[in-house]
Formats: structure tokens, sequence, C-alpha cells
């Protein structure tokens, strides 16, 4: 059945990552996945995860299935560290929240279970956006439209667009947001910012859909949840999803969560009753390994602290290379002020590099960067930092 059908393109991101998997250059580096490398270039599991996982296989009676909607404490948690432990709408069960296998799992649940109720809407999303945006909204049968975000030519956003963009969106359509750490920007919008948004939304009626994947990497857990906590006040409906790939490190254990917030009880119990309907037809089930690990962590005191001690260090560790890379550019005579990429928040960075760039860095010094020039922070490392950046500079004085 096969013959007559074309291969389907590989991811962008993925697929770089097979190709970096297969170069023999004892000196690749890989700047494409989003995934946290540590300064030895691994990625470990937390000691914090570590630890949980030990008391959980002791512990554990049975692998029987979870709930549809996943183990009641974890979707309690969850709430607790996405909106606020003293939000009023958890207090007022405003708040409905299913564990999904992963942030994507959780938008495709999002995107599935907004299409039910609104098939007309269109879904917009940021100029630029993560790529499987695109495809799990569009799978879902969605028209997919854009609106302003980034300035290239300023390295920042592009504010006054953005809002005039959003003041023109209808009623009842989607609008994508990223809560915090911009994919693949690496640009967030401030507290006054989001206070604009939100005015937006309201005013215009639209569904605002927050894609949190990167809690804690901008400034910390609390700074960075400010978005949803800003929409929850709000009283709009509004739906969250979140992941643990990053702040735990669970990137194989498919751990995340959506949580759809609504005016009032009612409406979230009547939003949990489809919510399993739309799951039973897409997994059934969710794994249930990373969920319990993230519950065991949220709900002890002293593996929550250890935890926010080892996702400071994460997240410090990104900054330094950050400052490191601006250095190291300037250093290396590389022409341009990459100064903004101090200023840029979480594992990425839309770097300036041209496309020319980015192929003559695969090809000649196998320094794996996506096109367009979004670079992975978190793969940098003390011993390979100064090579990048020589490699940058080689490349920009080769393709001119």
């Amino acid at each position: 059945m096969w013959k007559n059908i074309q291969p389907a393109p590989p991811d962008s991101i993925l697929g770089l990552t097979e190709q970096f998997r297969k170069d023999p250059n004892s000196q690749k580096v890989n700047l494409g996945v989003g995934v946290y490398k540590d300064d030895d270039g691994k990625t470990p599991i937390l000691a914090a995860v570590k630890e949980a996982e030990i008391m959980l296989l002791a512990r554990e009676t049975t692998k029987s299935y979870l709930p549809i909607s996943g183990d009641p404490q974890y979707s309690s948690l969850v709430q607790q560290l996405v909106l606020g432990k003293d939000c009023e709408a958890i207090k007022n069960k405003r708040a409905a929240t299913i564990h999904a296998p992963g942030g994507t799992g959780a938008l495709k649940v999002g995107a599935d279970l907004l299409k039910r109720f609104n098939p007309e809407a269109k879904v917009w999303v940021s100029s630029p956006t993560w790529a499987n945006h695109n495809g799990i909204f569009g799978d879902a049968g969605f028209a997919i439209e854009s609106y302003s975000y980034y300035n290239p030519d300023s390295k920042g956003l592009d504010f006054e667009k953005l809002i005039e963009d959003l003041g023109k969106i209808p009623a009842g359509d989607i609008v994508v947001l990223h809560a915090c750490c911009h994919n693949p920007s690496g640009v967030d919008l401030d507290q006054a910012g989001w206070d604009a948004v939100v005015t937006q939304a309201e005013q215009q009626g639209w569904i605002p859909f927050l894609d949190f994947a990167y809690q804690g990497f901008g400034e910390g857990i609390f700074e960075d949840r400010y978005a949803v906590e800003r929409f929850s006040m709000s009283g709009m409906d509004f739906l969250v999803a979140s992941s643990f790939s990053k702040n735990f490190g669970l990137y194989n254990e498919r751990t995340g969560a959506l949580t759809v917030v609504c005016p009032n009880a009612e409406d979230a119990t009547v939003a949990m009753s489809h919510l399993k309907t739309v799951i039973r037809t897409n997994f059934s089930n969710p794994p249930a390994h990373g969920g319990l690990v993230a519950t065991l962590i949220l709900d002890d005191t002293q593996l929550y602290e250890q935890w926010l001690i080892e996702l400071g260090e994460m997240r410090n560790r990104i900054k330094a290379m950050r400052s490191a890379l601006v250095k190291g550019l300037a250093d290396c005579g590389v022409p341009g002020d990459f100064s903004f990429i101090e200023k840029q928040r979480g594992m990425f960075s839309f770097s300036g590099l041209s496309d020319d760039v980015v192929k003559w860095l695969r090809a000649e010094k196998s320094i794996f960067v996506v096109g367009g020039g979004r670079i992975n922070l978190a793969g940098l490392t003390t011993q390979n930092v100064d090579h990048v950046c020589q490699a940058i500079a080689e490349a920009v004085k080769a393709v001119g």
C-alpha cells in the first residue's frame, strides 16, 4: 500500500537530532533539540527524582490502570504549582485538570476538546512559534493563523503590533500563548504586557490557550506563572498545557497536564466530563510512573525543596551559558551586538544567525542549529562554548 506514497518529511528538530547521532565528528555539538544538558553534555536524572523513584518502587502495590483523568492527587498538586496554592479558581473548584502524556499530549487533548464545541474557530499562534503547534492544531482540524510577536530587527518583542493583532481576533477563536520562555525566540512579555494581553482577551472574547512547558526556567516557578495567575483572576475560560519534561527532567516519562479553567464550578464539572471522553478515544489512561514521581516530590517538603534547588541550578547554568556565548562571540570578533541573548529567557534564543551560517556550521563543523538560527543554550558547555564561538566566527566570514 506504500508503493505510490511519498515518505513524510522529517521533523525539523527531531530529524536534526537523528543527523547529529549519525555524525562521526568527535567535536559535534547539538544546539537543536530542546533537552536540558548539564556541563558534561548529559541529560541528568535529578536527585529529587531518583529519591522519589526509590520511594515509589518501595510503596507500589499494583500496575493497574490509573483513572481516565489520572491520579486525583497529581491533578490537585499540578493545579497548585501552575495556578498557585491560594488561587481562587482552586478554592472555588473552577479548574479541571487531567494527567496527559507530556505537554504535547495536553495540547492535543485540548485541541480535540475545543474542536468538538467550537469547530469553526481558527487557532492563532505567535510568529514565530514552536513548529509542532501548527501540527497539533492542524491535525485536530483547525485553520491556523498567526499574530505578530518577534521583531527580527530589534531582536525583541514587537509589542505594539502584537496588541494590535490580538485586538482584531474575533470572539470564539483560540489564541495560543507561551506563558514563559517563548519557544523559539526566548523573548517574553513582562507583567504589564501580560496585563494588556488579558485585557484584549476580555474585550475580544477569544479563548486563551497557554503553553506552559518551561515553568521555572525563566526566573522561578512563582515568577514564571504570572500569566496563568492573571488569566485566572479575569474569570474567563482558558486552558493551560503544562509539562514536567523540562523542570523535572522527566522527558521519557511523558508527564504533563491539561488544566481547563472555567467561570464557575458547574462549568468545570462539564468540562471534565468531556475531557474524559476525549482521553478515552486518544489513550484511555495516562502513564503512571512520571506522574506519581512528580506527585511524591510536590507533596514532600524535603523533596520539594531539593527539587527547587536543582531547578535553580539548571536555570542558572543556562543563564551562564548565555553570558559566555555573548562574551565568546565578541572575543572572536563576530560582527554585531549579541547582548540581546542575555536578555532572553529559558533554553532558547533566536541567535540572529542566517540560514547560510546554520548550513555551514552543520556541514563544516558538525554544529547543529535549527533553521532560522534558533539555538538551545543548554547544549553549550564550558568545554564547547569557545569552539562554537570560533566556528560561528569562521562561518560568518566564510558565507559573508
